[in-house]
């Protein structure tokens, strides 16, 4: 294995450092983990955090997840890289929890463990036809155009169809709207994967239609991602004239969500009424008040997408959660299309050894301390495992709600620390255990230190074509680079 060497370099260095240090792993390397391992390494000094992720490269989804053409929101990357490269603290990829390595093996190592793996799946929408050609979630033509090594092959057809219809009207969807509509011209500067860029030089989709359940005033984008995806240059904007019609209730809801107004004054702005589509023009279609009841196979093309069948909808007030429902009113309409994308969400896996709410598709946890069993009166917690993130909370916020989610997980961890429930142990071999055990079962560990030489190469690749980076988008080539 190419890490033997460096197992003993690490094992002599730490001990150095403390002969007793409380050992914590860390499992996930996107900003939930990461600002744990930060504030665990500024509170408390006698502690070493480790960092494990399945992927040879950090970051998580400010990677993968965070569109190409935002690439201040990527900066949070030179905090990160700092905090890996603490004296206390390590980072090992290629490490898969529950292939790799179980939880059990974790807990038997650490003093503690802090899931924060965040969200790998998707949620279904459990109607007919999802399966066919042409149907993707949002996260997998995420990763695609990011460059993910699992995304890779995906090659969504961008040329037999010049519609796309994306389910959902979050941020994620307009980012993938954004991307399919942008001129090219504009992406090529960016990091955005090769094959992904040469895919949409050659795209033929000009319409692309964003469906929601509900109206204008529920659309659960922010104002920034809205403004941006306006402001595309050439780009028709079509909106129902109707589904503008704001109602004493979407009045409430915006007179106690600010948010909520902005997006609503936006979406107003942007329309002209009367609008004649031009010639050539890409088109951006919000489509409010429709839900998807099927998905519908193509005429000409068995197994492949053909259009979508949307249901009409109207909004009836919810007792309970004082929100506006979506109810269904037995209305169809078809729309055609050759690609439709799946935003409604993100979902978590779920590990061996672990409780897991699958309506909720979180971990069950208080204040981030994992449940052992969370129905009895009286709460009992897994000693010693802990959760961060979408893991903890829900597909839910922007990188820098996670730094809030770490404090609460950070003040469970430092209570159970003070309390003397969390206690250093030297029977605990911490990262030493760690990599004996990957090496005896053969895994190509990837440190820091081998990151920082993929990174140095898809900058220098980057450089040759006037873009900040070339991503390395397989796993023979990452691994390859890294040794």
């Amino acid at each position: 294995m190419a890490t033997v060497g460096r197992i003993i370099w690490i094992s002599r260095s730490f001990t150095t450092i403390s002969s007793s240090p409380l050992r914590i792993c860390v499992v996930g390397s996107g900003p939930a983990g990461f600002y744990t391992a930060e504030k665990l390494l500024k509170a408390h000094e006698g502690v070493d955090v480790d960092i494990i992720d399945r992927l040879p490269t950090p970051f998580g989804l400010v990677r993968s997840g965070v569109a190409p053409d935002h690439p201040e929101t990527k900066i949070v990357i030179n905090q990160f890289s700092r905090v890996a490269q603490n004296e206390r603290c390590s980072f090992f990829g290629n490490v898969s929890l529950g292939s790799s390595i179980t939880l059990a093996e974790l807990r038997d190592m650490y003093n503690a463990v802090v899931l924060a793996y965040g969200a790998e799946s998707d949620r279904s929408l459990g109607i007919p036809g999802e399966d066919l050609a042409g149907v993707f979630s949002a996260r997998e033509f995420v990763w695609w155009y990011n460059g993910h090594p699992d995304c890779r092959n995906l090659a969504p057809d961008l040329k037999s169809t010049d519609t796309a219809v994306i389910l959902g009207q979050g941020n994620v969807a307009l980012d993938v709207a954004r991307v399919l509509l942008r001129p090219t011209a504009e992406l090529a500067k960016t990091d955005i994967a090769s094959h992904a860029l040469a895919a949409l030089e050659e795209s033929s989709i000009r319409k692309v239609y964003l469906v929601g359940r509900r109206g204008p005033v529920q659309a659960a984008c922010t104002a920034k991602e809205l403004r941006e995806i306006l402001g595309i240059k050439d780009l028709g904007v079509y909106i129902q004239q109707g589904d503008l019609v704001a109602t004493p209730a979407d009045e409430i809801e915006m007179k106690n969500n600010r948010i909520r107004r902005r997006v609503y004054e936006l979406l107003s702005k942007a329309v002209t009424p009367d609008r004649t589509p031009v010639p050539g023009q890409r088109e951006l279609h919000f489509v409010f008040y429709h839900k998807p009841d099927r998905f519908l196979e193509a005429d000409d093309r068995s197994g492949h997408l053909g259009g979508v069948r949307l249901e009409k909808t109207i909004l009836k007030g919810d007792d309970d959660s004082e929100k506006q429902v979506a109810v269904g009113t037995g209305v169809y309409e078809d729309l055609t299309c050759g690609l439709a994308l799946k935003s409604i969400g993100y979902k978590s896996v779920v590990v061996d050894g672990l409780p897991f709410d699958n309506y909720k598709g979180i971990v069950p946890n208080a204040g981030g301390r994992v449940l052992a069993d969370a129905s009895q009166d009286h709460m009992q917690y897994k000693t010693g495992v802990y959760v961060c993130g979408w893991l903890k909370r829900g597909p839910t916020g922007i990188i820098g709600t996670n730094l809030y989610c770490a404090e609460e997980t950070l003040s469970c961890i430092s209570e159970d620390i003070n309390k003397g429930v969390l206690v250093s142990n030297s029977t605990k071999p911490g990262r030493g255990g760690l990599l004996q055990l990957l090496d005896s079962r053969n895994t190509r560990v990837v440190p820091f230190d081998a990151w920082e030489k993929i990174d140095h190469e898809e900058r220098r690749r980057g450089n040759l074509k006037n873009k900040p980076r070339e991503k390395l988008t397989t796993w023979e080539e990452l691994l390859k680079v890294a040794s």
